[in-house]
């Protein structure tokens, strides 16, 4: 704070030797003292309260920062998944064959995929499903 050394500090001391006396001296020291040691303590006080704040000012701009990059992504998620459903739905629509009424299922799946799908359920509920494999 005041780049005081200690031959300033020699010198204030004897001329308030002077001015002051012997028999005050030790008393106004000890006052000088004290409010020297209040003024430190204040000093120290509005240190914290400013750091405090400027801590506090970066927390909520990183807050903001964090919240504008959580609703950038929310948006070019919701823009990706609007654009590939569009993309799922424009090429269903393209691909789309018409099925006949006479058709049945069996008949629109292909056999390969049939046999992917069949599925062995055993006539008891109560038993666990068993998978037949067959080795011939």
């Amino acid at each position: 704070m005041f780049d005081i050394g200690f031959s300033e500090i020699v010198l204030i001391g004897v001329v308030a030797l002077v001015v002051i006396g012997p028999e005050r001296l030790p008393k106004v020291a000890r006052t000088a003292g004290l409010l020297i040691g209040r003024m430190q303590r204040y000093m120290a006080s509005v240190k914290a309260d400013i750091s405090q704040e400027i801590q506090l000012d970066e927390l909520k701009r990183s807050g903001e920062a964090f919240k504008q990059s959580l609703s950038d992504t929310e948006q070019h998620i919701s823009h990706e998944i609007h654009d590939t459903t569009q993309a799922i739905t424009a090429d269903y629509s393209h691909h789309e064959t018409p099925v006949a009424e006479t058709d049945t299922p069996a008949e629109i799946v292909p056999e390969q995929i049939q046999g992917e799908l069949a599925l062995d359920i055993p006539a008891d509920t109560n038993t666990t499903t068993h998978k037949t494999h067959d080795h011939a």
